[in-house]
Parts: structure tokens; C-alpha cells; sequence
């Protein structure tokens, strides 16, 4: 195995490792834009303008996904999204 096949090998097991995760926030007919943009500010930590298009998006497509990254850190994240009433799940 040459060493460029052994790099090559040993970013794939890296890559796996840290497996990237999403939080896929839902279209829904009760909450209002002000309150999702408000609660992806909070959670997300979005910026207003972030959060607004992810709104828009969720509006119009019907879900976006709205942070990604490792399940430890997505999950308490999900959690408080929920708790704010809105529609996610990790994926």
C-alpha cells in the first residue's frame, strides 16, 4: 500500500467518524415568522438574516435544514426547537 493509499484510507475513517448529522426544521400553520426566526436566532444561532431565509425557505419548500454537525451538539438544540413548539428532527 503506498503511502498516499494509506491517507487516503485514514481520512475515510476519519470522515465516518465524525459523521455530520441535520436538524430538519418543518413547515407548520401555527407558528408565526417572528417566532420561528426569533427561536432559530436563540437555538441555532443563527443570525437574523440566516434565520429569516431558513423561515422562508420552511414556508415555501416545506422544511430546511438548520444546523448541522455532530449528534451530541444537534441533539439538546432539537430538543429546545421542540420545545418552542416548532417541528424538527435530526436526520
Amino acid at each position: 500500500m503506498s503511502i498516499k493509499e494509506k491517507i487516503l484510507e485514514k481520512t475515510s475513517i476519519k470522515e465516518e467518524e465524525a459523521k455530520q448529522n441535520e436538524i430538519v426544521l418543518f413547515n407548520d400553520d401555527v407558528n408565526t415568522f417572528d417566532h420561528v426566526i426569533d427561536t432559530l436566532v436563540d437555538v441555532c444561532e443563527h443570525t437574523p438574516e440566516q434565520a429569516e431565509q431558513c423561515a422562508i425557505i420552511v414556508h415555501y419548500k416545506g422544511k430546511c435544514t438548520v444546523r448541522t454537525g455532530e449528534y451530541d451538539d444537534l441533539e439538546p438544540r432539537c430538543s429546545m426547537l421542540l420545545n418552542a413548539g416548532l417541528s424538527a428532527e435530526i436526520v
